[in-house]
């Protein structure tokens, strides 16, 4: 393809950027939120709790890439360190599960080995509906453990299910994902804001 048939892609940047913006925007309501997700992590952290996190496809990534950040940019000295497992990380226990029982039960089963009460479970779903997911969260809830989730405008089952739910709000599924991942680093910097960072960024 020759440089004078490359197509135009101003205004649909421009667009992409918008539409972006509009989301942040409509966040700015929701500070309280992400406090309350900031203080549940914090508490969990100095009480030795568990940090679960599960996603599928992007979310997944983003489920993996939050988990990351929680156990090494997180660390701040003089601070206890964070106990964060990414439940989408593990591909033979999940094709396992995938292959010998059901998709459905990829999230659910990986809980019934580390679960206790006072954990935390954080979810990211676009819709808020996928199966497993909510099997997760549902049986997360049984065991007494603080439940979380980042979704999209619809919320899905997320509301009646999460303590806290955070909505993005739009129904493109590549907007919720990079809002998502923008959530979690806020969410870092503001953990990190809390005390002296033991590592700065490489």
């Amino acid at each position: 393809m020759s440089t004078k048939d490359i197509p135009d892609f101003s205004n649909n940047l421009s667009a992409v950027i918008k539409r972006n913006q509009d989301c942040l925007n409509s966040l700015s309501s929701e500070k309280h939120l992400l406090i309350d997700i900031i203080k549940n992590l914090l508490d969990a952290r100095d009480n030795t709790k568990k940090i679960f996190t599960i996603g599928n496809g992007g979310s997944s990534s983003t489920a993996s890439h939050f988990v990351s950040d929680l156990l090494k940019t997180c660390i701040l000295k003089e601070s206890k360190r964070f106990n964060a497992i990414c439940l989408s990380d593990n591909v033979p226990v999940l094709t396992a599960w995938a292959n010998d029982t059901s998709y459905d039960r990829i999230f659910s089963e990986q809980l019934k080995n580390f679960i206790s009460s006072g954990d935390i479970v954080i979810a990211f779903s676009g819709s808020g509906t996928s199966k497993n997911i909510i099997n997760a969260l549902e049986f997360a809830k049984k065991m007494n453990s603080f439940v979380i989730g980042f979704t999209g405008s619809s919320g899905g089952k997320f509301p009646e299910i999460c303590d806290i739910t955070l909505k993005v709000s739009s129904s493109d599924m590549l907007t919720i994902e990079s809002i998502h991942v923008l959530l979690c680093h806020l969410i870092v910097e503001s953990i990190r804001s809390t005390g002296t960072p033991e590592f700065n960024y490489e």
